[in-house]
């Protein structure tokens, strides 16, 4: 049986709480390079696993990619987001972010 999404989501999940942000990344390289399309889930779990690597630009770039594919923000990957800035002390980017939440009508969590 080969892959579907929800094995690499679930895959991507887990290397994000285990801080593996660089596998996170790769399973979702190889999950487009199966021909699978990622989703919302997919994207907020590596946005996750590079918040938690403290990797804001990273996480900042797969939200633009998001919008760019017309893929629905969601609350976990925005906060993620913003966490991300937060440790990297990028308050201004992390105020644009919430922003952007508050236009797209979504509110953040504490």
């Amino acid at each position: 049986m080969l892959p579907n999404d929800f094995h690499y989501n679930v895959g991507i999940s887990a290397c994000g709480k285990g801080e593996q942000w660089k596998r996170a990344l790769a399973l979702l390289s190889e999950m487009r390079g199966a021909k699978l399309e990622p989703d919302v889930i997919s994207y907020s779990a590596v946005i996750s696993a590079c918040e938690k690597g403290r990797q804001w630009q990273r996480a900042l770039a797969l939200l633009s990619e998001t919008r760019k594919k017309m893929l629905e923000h969601n609350i976990l990957a925005c906060n993620a987001g913003i966490s991300a800035c937060e440790k990297a002390a990028q308050w201004q980017r992390a105020l644009a972010l919430l922003g952007e939440m508050r236009e797209a009508k979504l509110e953040p969590s504490p």
